[in-house]
């Protein structure tokens, strides 16, 4: 990468954000749309190698996994692209996105100085470069790929791999560069990476991150993390102090999370929605008011963007964690005004004016005197989602009679002392669960024989201990359930034990063991095991009393890959052998189907699994993901406030205590038939419901001198105003009250100007909505408002 390049480089203010593009590729316009006019100017996406590479040299890029037609979608839409090839992306993705076939290859290690490992490693990064050359995607070819990436993260754990680790990276270094793509190459968290390669920070807050080198650019990448709330004002501090010390590229992680569809979510336990609280949800709506405090934001830092990567900076510190900061250059000047305190307001003389920052936000003066922008002052609205009950295409409330078809998961896998199916393999001893099923299902069954003649094990109780890592485990005896376990607290490895009964003879002893997801982080994650591990006893007590144990642990045990049901594909459209009669309710082990029409309109579309046990989804045979809405988030925790002043951590802001963890499902429209029945199958028969995502309020608390903007679904129309108030109004959204003084007719105004239209602007001030009478430096506008799907728009469609 030569330095004219990098000079290029910048000349722009930059805000990527990381794209989940393995998601419903019919979305992909849209997401891209709402993210250019967010203010962005980059989409990032991972590309994950055990999706494009699931069996060793078998490769798939057709459908969601199209990587050429996703870039060349960014390309469409004007915006520039970044590449993180990785190939180990971490991402809560299965296995950090390697492909478990990978884990089977004699003598290898992963990520670190090995032949095979990097044998492997440069076959999918050359595939990788070599199409996108193929295609002229790179910025050197006039394409929109602007920045590539290689590894990720390995900077966390190098130290774990010795001197080996640092070979590997300077491996890495050497492979991206050999291909000469003519754009720089960035190692992501790897403080000593390589000349010329671009280092960069990961974190909440990387205003204080200083590249390895004066001649690389200040990058951040800003985990939003697993929670289920980070504020809106929060993640605009952190985006605004990162550009008020030196800033060059925001990222955004996530910017849109999207679904971990099918079997792709990792951990383990990591849900199936991926919605990250990005400022687009799961479903590709604006999550409001991030998505528009943050455009605010980017078009105030783009309006001085000159000054800013050109200028000479200049920092006043105030004390108390106060500091103004002045940008200088060609003779013009813009300032941040930033207060990290996370408790007291600021009042501060800067340049001979007055001006209040509030704890823990920035304030930019794009001309050093007037106050465009602060991070505190939300001036966009707050659009409250809602799960629309599905209007079926005919209307008769057949989605909510659905009529069920079922059938069994058999758990008998032994007769007459012969295995029933195929058995993939036999050994006398555990095997690590990856290494037999290659990553192709969650499933793996352990069975055996085991002879008893004593009438110790025949006619007293015996007990089944076995030690597994997890992470579920049902066991069966002679083909009757035995009992169900599944790891805890982040505690993959447990024990098991149940009671059982044996018989006089062979006796049949078979264990399911399911994965919720592979590792996907840490040092050596890869040879993290998962499975029956053992050891297995079978546990009773002779006439004396004494314990007697029967280690069956290196018995010959034979492997059977995936459920039946996967294997004979039961979740096709029109697969036979279907019951309809004696529907069971409460019975482990059992496959459901019901047809359902799909809903009316083109918003998202959600199934509600709340009711069910555990277990995977399939609309039309596309699978949807795993649920386990049992699965419920501890009862502690959670506020019904929350303040964004204050460092955010993972436990801040958490709401959904003693709730599942997920319960509504993401359904593409590109997965429905629009003219036909759907079938959804997986599921049980009680309370399950489709649903459209749209939205059911609207609320805002506009400060005096902006724009507010309201904007309903587009098939909607603002029907009501709940709360108007133009003045001091206090509360938040809901519980809106209205202060001694405000301006009297700003109902009226609102009404003339929004009702029964999709969308209004309103300027906030005393000359357009009337004197409030309020002694104070600013008047708020505060809104809450119902969004309807008007009562004809049905008939329409039909």
């Amino acid at each position: 990468m030569s330095e004219a390049y990098m000079c290029t480089l910048f000349v722009f203010v930059f805000f990527f954000i990381i794209y989940n593009f393995y998601c419903d590729k019919l979305m992909w316009p849209s997401l891209i749309k709402k993210a250019k006019e967010g203010g962005l100017d980059v989409i990032e996406t991972y590309v994950f190698w055990n999706s494009h590479e699931p069996h060793y040299r078998q490769y798939d890029f057709t459908g969601n996994l199209d990587l050429v037609r996703f870039i060349k979608t960014v390309q469409n839409e004007g915006l520039k692209a970044m590449l993180r090839i990785g190939p180990y992306v971490c991402a809560e993705w299965n296995y950090g996105g390697f492909p478990v076939w990978l884990h089977n290859i004699p003598g290898i290690e992963f990520r670190t100085n090995n032949a095979q490992f990097e044998h492997e490693m440069k076959n999918f990064t050359t595939l990788i470069v070599d199409m996108m050359n193929h295609e002229k995607l790179f910025a050197s070819q006039g394409g929109p790929i602007i920045l590539a990436q290689i590894e990720n993260e390995y900077g966390n754990i190098m130290s774990s791999y010795g001197d080996d680790g640092k070979k590997y990276v300077d491996w890495c270094v050497n492979l991206a560069q050999s291909y000469q793509v003519g754009i720089p190459w960035v190692m992501c968290q790897q403080d000593d990476a390589p000349d010329p390669m671009l280092n960069s920070c990961n974190g909440f807050y990387c205003d204080q991150f200083y590249p390895n080198s004066q001649n690389k650019p200040k990058m951040f990448k800003n985990w939003g993390g697993q929670i289920p709330h980070r504020t809106a004002e929060d993640v605009a501090f952190a985006v605004a102090r990162f550009f008020q010390y030196g800033g060059t590229y925001q990222n955004y992680y996530m910017y849109h999370g999207g679904t971990n569809f099918g079997r792709t979510s990792g951990g383990p336990y990591i849900t199936t929605s991926y919605d990250y609280d990005a400022p687009l949800d799961e479903y590709g709506n604006l999550n409001q008011p991030k998505w528009g405090h943050l455009k605010k934001l980017h078009e105030v830092l783009k309006s001085i963007e000159d000054v800013l990567v050109n200028g000479h900076r200049r920092d006043v510190e105030y004390g108390n964690m106060v500091t103004a900061t002045i940008y200088s250059h060609g003779g013009k000047s813009a300032c941040f005004l930033g207060n990290a305190n996370n408790s007291y307001d600021a009042s501060i003389n800067f340049q001979n004016n007055q001006y209040n920052v509030p704890a823990w936000s920035v304030s930019i003066l794009p001309d050093c005197s007037n106050e465009a922008y602060s991070t505190a002052k939300v001036n966009v609205q707050t659009s409250v989602m809602v799960m629309k009950e599905n209007e079926a295409a005919d209307n008769d409330d057949e989605s909510y009679n659905l009529k069920w078809q079922w059938r069994h998961e058999p758990f008998e896998q032994m007769k007459n002392g012969k295995i029933l199916g195929n058995v993939a393999l036999s050994a006398p001893q555990l095997l690590d669960q990856k290494v037999v099923t290659n990553g192709t299902t969650d499933y793996l069954w352990y069975i055996t024989s085991v002879n008893v003649d004593d009438n110790i094990w025949t006619k007293k109780d015996v007990q089944l201990r076995i030690n597994t890592n997890g992470h579920i485990l049902h066991a069966f005896v002679n083909g009757k359930h035995a009992g169900s376990q599944y790891a805890k607290n982040g505690q993959y490895q447990f024990s098991f034990e149940t009671n059982v009964t044996l018989k006089a003879g062979t006796n049949e002893i078979s264990l399911l063991s399911a994965t919720v997801g592979l590792p996907n982080y840490g040092a050596y994650f890869d040879n993290v095991e998962v499975g029956v591990g053992g050891p297995i006893h079978l546990v009773t007590h002779d006439e004396s009393g004494d314990e007697v144990v029967k280690n069956i642990t290196n018995n010959v045990w034979n492997y059977k890959i995936g459920l039946h049901g996967e294997n004979a594909k039961h979740y096709e459209m029109n697969s036979l052998g279907w019951l309809k009669t004696g529907l069971p309710t409460d019975r482990i082990f059992t496959w459901y189907k019901t047809k359902f029409n799909s809903p009316v309109g083109n918003d998202p579309v959600a199934v509600d699994l709340s009711g069910l046990g555990k277990g995977q989804a399939w609309v039309n045979g596309n699978n949807i993901g795993r649920y386990w809405p049992t699965y419920l988030a501890d009862d502690n925790g959670c506020s019904s406030t929350c303040d964004f002043r204050g460092a955010y951590t993972s436990s801040k802001c958490a709401t959904g205590c003693g709730k599942p963890t997920q319960q509504w499902y993401h359904i593409p429209r590109s997965f429905l038939n629009d003219e036909e029945e759907n079938e959804l199958m997986g599921g049980h028969p009680f309370n399950i419901k489709f649903a459209t995502v749209t939205i059911g309020n609207i609320c805002a608390n506009a400060y005096e001198g902006n724009t507010l903007e309201l904007s309903c679904h587009e098939n909607q129309v603002i029907s009501e105003f709940k709360f108007v108030s133009f003045g001091q109004p206090q509360g938040q959204c809901g519980s809106f009250t209205k202060s001694k003084c405000e301006a009297p007719n700003t109902l009226q105004h609102l009404k003339k100007k929004c009702l029964g239209k999709s969308k209004c602007s309103v300027h906030v001030s005393e000359k357009n909505l009337g004197a409030t009478g309020c002694k104070v430096e600013q008047n708020r506008l505060a809104v809450e408002a119902i969004c309807t799907i008007p009562v004809n728009y049905y008939a329409k469609k039909k």
